[in-house]
């Protein structure tokens, strides 16, 4: 296969050597002084295994800046060109990648191309309708500077976005496939990230805003975001629910997980203070509770009574209890677990 690389920074570059090894590359990039370094066998950019392939005369590649001859021979594009941030439109500059994958398209528009650089959620999706192309892709990289072909030969996942879209929920996007990608790095894990509507409980909100406290004196934006972020999160999703133009909303379970009975400040609750202070009505289903009303709230006993009342369910998780209901339940819940 013939294959062409855009950009010989740490992307590009690292992924012309790492398919060099099997394909014919031709590495794209407008510094000629790059371009001519690359041709004499000599890295542009501090990587040990790079330099080491690079001189080994094992590799089909060839660099070079003339890019409607490298569009014109190839197979299938990469592009690995910067996006810097533009503080003027608070926003990628995405010049470079557009401006390649328009050469591309109207030099070869058979081959398919793969975007590595960083752009703006939807701008794949929004560039395709814009020029009328088909086979335009999104493959974000994981790579370290000083290990960037290390990580491309041993990746610990890889991402290629097609047609699919938490602020995943505000732009449309599967949280769930977000969700299992980011798990599969190593060091975070497939652990406790089932989404809620914010954290709650006894102990995190107010070790959280102790540790605030703390910190007072201590020049810090991290411990104060924590905190801020909780309350953000739930102004967003009861904005959420109230966008549905609810009569009554029901509130299912207030406890914390399942299998528990305490709901000390559980996240549902600040759910429903914000949309019982915009005069929304709330009922409330909790089995656990004796009492006939939880702050000003009725609570309904009766789980059939309480699910035709409600015109819109909020339930921190699924339940098979609430099956008969999918149409007008709320959640965040995807994995069906804690």
């Amino acid at each position: 296969m013939r294959i062409t690389v855009v950009g010989a920074g740490y992307v590009g570059i690292s992924l012309a050597v790492l398919l060099a090894r099997r394909h014919s590359v031709i590495l794209v990039d407008i510094l000629q002084h790059k371009v001519d370094q690359i041709n004499r066998g000599i890295s542009p950019i501090k990587d040990a295994e790079i330099s080491d392939y690079l001189t080994s005369g094992e590799l089909d590649l060839k660099a070079t800046s003339d890019t409607n001859t490298a569009f014109n021979l190839s197979d299938m594009v990469i592009i690995a060109t910067p996006t810097n941030y533009d503080a003027k439109t608070n926003y990628f500059d995405t010049s470079s990648v557009e401006n390649a994958v328009d050469l591309s398209h109207s030099n070869n528009p058979k081959a398919p191309i793969f975007i590595k650089s960083t752009v703006p959620v939807g701008f794949t999706e929004k560039y395709r309708q814009r020029i009328g192309i088909e086979n335009l892709y999104f493959s974000p990289e994981f790579l370290r500077e000083g290990q960037a072909l290390k990580d491309n030969l041993y990746p610990s996942r890889m991402i290629v976005g097609d047609r699919g879209t938490n602020y995943a929920l505000n732009s449309n996007m599967d949280t769930e496939q977000i969700i299992q990608g980011i798990g599969l790095d190593p060091r975070i894990g497939n652990f406790y990230n089932n989404p809620s509507f914010g954290y709650g409980g006894y102990c995190l909100p107010k070790d959280t805003k102790h540790l605030l406290a703390n910190y007072h004196s201590v020049p810090n934006n991290i411990i104060k975001a924590i905190v801020e972020s909780n309350i953000t999160r739930k102004d967003f999703i009861a904005q959420c629910i109230l966008d549905t133009n609810p009569s009554v909303v029901g509130i299912y379970r207030l406890v914390m997980k399942a299998g528990s009975d305490n709901f000390r400040t559980s996240a549902v609750q600040g759910i429903m203070k914000r949309i019982k202070a915009k005069g929304i009505k709330i009922v409330i289903y909790e089995p656990t509770m004796d009492e006939a009303y939880f702050f000003n709230s009725p609570v309904i006993t009766d789980l059939e009574e309480f699910k035709s009342t409600s015109s819109i369910i909020i339930a921190n998780r699924k339940t098979e209890e609430l099956a008969d209901v999918g149409d007008k339940l709320f959640t965040r819940d995807l994995f069906g677990k804690d």
